[in-house]
Formats: C-alpha cells, structure tokens, sequence
C-alpha cells in the first residue's frame, strides 16, 4: 500500500468512527451514509449497500424518469396534466386516493379538476414533496418508464421503484419503494456531473433540488455560504437526506444519509444534520484524530 492509500484508509477509518459514535447516541436502529467528494475523488460508503423504505427519496429517481420523457421529446416542461385524486394499487388495481391532510403540498390538492404544467408539478414533488404531484408524474409517463431511464444512465443498482406513494394496500403486503445510499448517491453524482441527459437538463434538475423546502437535515449546521440541493423523505419508522452540497471555492460533494428508527423515536433531523456537520469538517477541516 502506497503512502497516499494508507492517508486515505486512516482518514476513512476516523470518519467511519465518528459516524459509529454519533449513531450509537441517537438510537437509530440502522445509519447509512454514502459520500462523494467531487473535489478530491474521496469516497465513504458506510452500510451504503444497506436497503432503506424509501420514502419521498424515490422521488430523485422519478424527476429522472420525467426529465428523461423531456429528452427523447415525449414531454415537455409546459406540457399540461389534468389534476385528479384517484389512483390505482399495485394490488388489484384497487383505487385509491392520497390523503390532503397527509401531504406537505396543499398547491396541487387545490387544483384538483384543473390543469397543472409538468414542472410545476415537478418542482411540487421535490420541493414540498407533494405525493398528489408524484402520483400525477407517474401516471403521465409510468414505473417502467423511470426504471428504463435509470437503466440507461446506468444508475439502477441501489434503486427499486415498485409503487406510487401513499398506495396503503402495496405497503400492507411490503410491496415498497426501496433504495441505498449508494444508489442514492451515484443519481446525485450524475447531476452533479451534468451527464443526466444533457448539461442543461442536469442544471434544470439540480434547480429544482435546490428549492427544497425542508433544511432540518443536511444543511441545518452547515455555513452560511454553503448551498445544498437535496431531496429529504420521511416516515414512521423512517428518515432520509440526499443531496449535493456546493461550498465556495471547491467542487460540490454528494452525501446521501439514510436512517432508521422506532416509531416513537426521536432526534432524526438532529443526527442526519450532526452526520452532515461531521462530513463538513472532514472534508475541509479534517477531523482531530485522523
């Protein structure tokens, strides 16, 4: 082993163990992390092949599969969806409808009976992760579709789309929405890159990821200056951050942070943001017992 490989295995065995401290206090029953630096090439893949429910995650790999409509020409941005509420289970084709009072968006429950743009509702899905706004995406260009645009980017390994969301009969029966965090991270590296499509369909993606509305995780101890595009998901037993972290003077680093817990348990944001803080340092400060 070289000299620079063995700087590199010390420096992941001092961020592996101050992630295994920080999810020894929180509680958590599982901790995933998966971390590309674009900047030095460094890598952290912490039970990064570890299975997750996916929550409202699964929504990076469905903006992908719209954008990817947008590409070969079968959509477009202002292409217009008529807004309804009555969706079909993967089981039995039973209907279904999403709860308002359980989504995060009341901006497309509204519209209900009228025409809503497709980035309008893309941005709905990321931003406010309106589950109204991802049902209505993939009744527009469906599961198959956003498996084979992940296929094609090569990016499909780590993600599993089964269902649309808030599908209760599916869930009942563990028919879920699956990912990793390296499955995870590879999608964010990708738009990062600007090689999801073409460089300007990457930058419309990125946007959109940027105007998220939910900062308790990732960016909540993060500087000032520090911009964050990023896609959160959370369930009961569940709580997820994934995104792409721009500082100033440097190239971006991917970070994706899975969790899970107890039901009753608490301090999820808290110990995705004090991953998050500790990743901070380590890439530009170094950690003391490196």
């Amino acid at each position: 082993m070289t000299k620079k490989e063995t700087k590199s295995a010390a420096r992941q065995r001092a961020l592996r163990h101050e992630i295994e401290r920080i999810e020894t206090e929180s509680g958590a029953k599982a901790i995933a992390v998966a971390l590309h630096d674009l900047e030095t090439g460094f890598e952290l893949h912490y039970h990064a092949d570890r299975w997750f429910h996916a929550a409202s995650t699964i929504k990076v790999p469905i903006l992908l599969g719209v954008f990817a409509a947008i590409d070969r020409g079968e959509l477009l941005p202002h292409s217009r969806v008529h807004v309804r509420n009555r969706f079909l289970s993967v089981v039995e084709n039973i209907p279904f409808r999403v709860e308002s009072g359980r989504d995060s968006n009341s901006a497309v429950h509204s519209a209900i009976g009228k025409m809503m743009r497709v980035d309008e509702l893309a941005y709905h899905m990321i931003t406010t992760s309106s589950n109204l706004a991802t049902n209505l995406l993939l009744g527009v260009i469906g599961p198959d579709s956003v498996n084979d645009a992940l296929r094609e980017l090569n990016v499909q390994s780590g993600i599993e789309l089964r269902r649309g969301v808030e599908d209760e009969l599916a869930f009942e029966k563990g028919i879920n929405n699956m990912v990793t965090a390296d499955g995870l991270v590879r999608i964010l590296v990708m738009l990062a890159e600007g090689k999801a499509f073409s460089p300007a369909l990457s930058r419309r993606m990125m946007d959109i990821l940027h105007g998220q509305e939910f900062n308790q995780g990732i960016p909540a101890r993060l500087p000032k200056g520090a911009r964050v595009a990023h896609k959160t998901g959370e369930i009961s037993t569940v709580a997820h951050d994934a995104g792409v972290i721009y500082l100033p003077k440097r190239k971006p680093y991917a970070l994706v942070i899975l969790t899970e817990w107890d039901p009753a348990g608490s301090g999820r944001s808290r110990t995705i943001a004090a991953i998050s803080h500790t990743i901070y340092e380590f890439l530009t400060q170094g950690l003391p017992d490196e």
